[in-house]
């Protein structure tokens, strides 16, 4: 019984994560190009009765909901990752896994840096 709820939680999670990631997506998307930006644009900032800036707060909630469902989506499949990761690289996997979490870390650093500067 374990394996099938197990196999339904990752079935949600999966199910969830693609409906969250299309909806930021889109909200970004109307906000880069629909949604009038600047002090120009007046009062012509809000789409189906929202202003700009709840449209980004929901796109700001709909991203931190994502962090949290891929955290869940990693636990549930760090066996396959694991596993995966042994056959590409044997007995480094430990190391690789955490050369891409620093890669990771990394890219999120540089991101920082340009935005701040």
């Amino acid at each position: 019984m374990e394996g099938f709820m197990k196999k339904n939680l990752k079935y949600f999670t999966e199910v969830l994560l693609f409906v969250d990631l299309t909806s930021i997506a889109a909200i970004g998307l109307l906000m880069a190009f629909v949604i009038p930006s600047g002090k120009q644009a007046g009062d012509n900032k809000y789409f189906m009765g929202l202003h700009r800036h709840d449209w980004g707060e929901i796109h700001l909630y709909l991203a931190l909901f994502f962090l949290a469902l891929l955290t869940i989506h990693i636990w549930l499949n760090w066996t396959w990752i694991v596993q995966t990761t042994k056959s590409y690289v044997g007995d480094y996997w430990k190391k690789a896994l955490m050369a891409m979490a620093g890669a990771w870390l990394l890219v999120v650093f540089v991101a920082w840096l340009v935005v701040r500067f």
